[in-house]
């Protein structure tokens, strides 16, 4: 069990919002929805009655997820998707009017009878924070409970202690919040992105990587300090899935996986439309599988990182185009240019490259079958290089799933932690629903 003092982190069955025409989360739970009566003869079999405050809370919270669903709405268009009487609609939208968590969107014309009054939910009634802590950039931006972008903005990372990188993060959390023009105590709900997962036993991330320091417990301390009790930690690559998931090319596909191919190698499952954690949330850190290949390997480094990671990342790229012979400075964007350009040593490379993706994919097929494999990451988006994959897949996969190259971009993790952030700022209002003092249970007996 985490301690209290612990940061929070994504529970498995937490669930993104979802875009408009979308399934949006579920509702939050409510507790129990009666209060027990002992029955008359003693045997502990007891009646049920639902507080009137509760009944209420649900029919409000109903209605406010149809709106969140299909946007602006009339009184009588939520009568009748939710099967309430539209005395009760009424009485519900004045409560959560007055809560301050639904507007007056307009009017509908031009249809026969009385215009009607349509509601929407009120944008600022939540804001999220999402952060994406990079090797090279920080990045963040601020939504709103309708999921709209009010601000984006990103920072060079120049870090070198954890002191620091907390310090960036709030740098960027505050110029975000200037530049929406709201105090940071307006935020309700922060998420990070962040290399590693989270390890309950030490209250701190693991698995992170190059980010020196970052595994200790002093890095989440000082998140939790600054950015307090709604700071949630997210996978960078889990967050990135979330964001091809809600936005990208993971919309309608049940079964994918993300696979992140840059300064390191990651992995994020969707399966049955959520995202897989795994019992100590390391499902998809294939950066430790036991694949290896090429002039890139290192063996040093795999201890620290991972063997797949140490052979197929940014480093391990420039480690085998420097063995092969390529001079000069060397990046992974610089053997991809070099192989465009012909240069058989970058053209091997880069085929190597391809090889052990390959394999690491098909590893991943005849595990878990997904419908889709989505690429990201700088080599992984590298142009020509998904059909270099598949053509490789094509030799020795047992079946095929479509290999798509992502279009987020730099802002998929971002993006991710937006739209976990949204749901989960979206449950805090939900749950904090003002109830009307004084109800009682009401007995019921037969």
């Amino acid at each position: 069990m985490v301690r209290e003092d612990a940061v929070t982190v994504l529970s498995d069955d937490a669930r993104v919002v979802a875009p408009a025409g979308r399934q949006a989360s579920a509702l939050p739970t409510l507790g129990p929805p009666a209060s027990a009566l002992a029955s008359p003869d003693g045997t502990g079999a007891g009646l049920f009655a639902a507080r009137p405050s509760l009944i209420r809370a649900m029919n409000e919270q109903l209605l406010l997820e149809h709106i969140r669903q299909r946007g602006p709405c009339s009184r009588a268009e939520l009568a009748r998707v939710s099967g309430l009487s539209k005395p009760t609609v009424s009485l519900a939208l004045g409560n959560v009017e007055r809560a301050g968590l639904v507007r007056i969107a307009g009017q509908r014309t031009g249809v026969p009878g009385r215009s009607a009054r349509l509601y929407e939910i009120r944008p600022d009634a939540g804001l999220a924070l999402g952060l994406d802590i990079g090797h090279e950039y920080v990045r963040g931006a601020i939504a709103d409970l309708t999921g709209e972008i009010r601000t984006r903005a990103s920072l060079r990372a120049r870090a070198t202690s954890v002191r620091a990188r907390v310090a960036e993060l709030v740098e960027l959390a505050d110029m975000l919040c200037q530049n929406a023009g709201v105090p940071r105590s307006a935020v309700t709900q922060t998420v990070i992105g962040s290399p590693g997962v989270y390890d309950p036993r030490r209250n701190a991330m693991k698995l992170t990587g190059g980010l020196r320091g970052w595994d200790r417990p002093a890095a989440l301390a000082g998140l939790r300090e600054a950015f307090g009790p709604s700071l949630v930690m997210e996978n960078d690559v889990d967050a990135a899935a979330l964001a091809e998931r809600a936005l990208g090319h993971g919309r309608d596909v049940e079964h994918f996986a993300f696979v992140h191919i840059g300064t390191g190698i990651g992995m994020g499952l969707i399966v049955g439309g959520q995202l897989l954690r795994g019992a100590h949330g390391v499902a998809g850190e294939i950066a430790f599988l036991p694949l290896s290949g090429g002039a890139g390997a290192d063996e040093h480094e795999a201890r620290k990182r991972g063997t797949l990671e140490a052979a197929a990342s940014a480093s391990g790229i420039v480690r085998a185009a420097r063995r092969g012979g390529m001079r000069g400075p060397v990046s992974a964007r610089s053997v991809f240019a070099a192989a465009a350009r012909g240069d058989q040593r970058a053209v091997a490379v880069v085929a190597e490259e391809a090889r052990l993706v390959a394999k690491t994919i098909t590893a991943v097929i005849t595990v878990v079958d997904p419908d889709l494999i989505v690429l990201g990451g700088g080599i992984g988006r590298a142009p020509g290089f998904a059909e270099m994959v598949g053509e490789e897949l094509e030799r020795i996969a047992p079946v095929m799933p479509a290999i798509r190259v992502s279009a987020l971009g730099t802002d998929a993790v971002v993006d991710g932690c937006l739209a976990a952030g949204t749901d989960l700022a979206w449950g805090q209002v939900m749950t904090a629903l003002p109830t009307p003092p004084g109800d009682g249970v009401r007995p019921v007996v037969s």
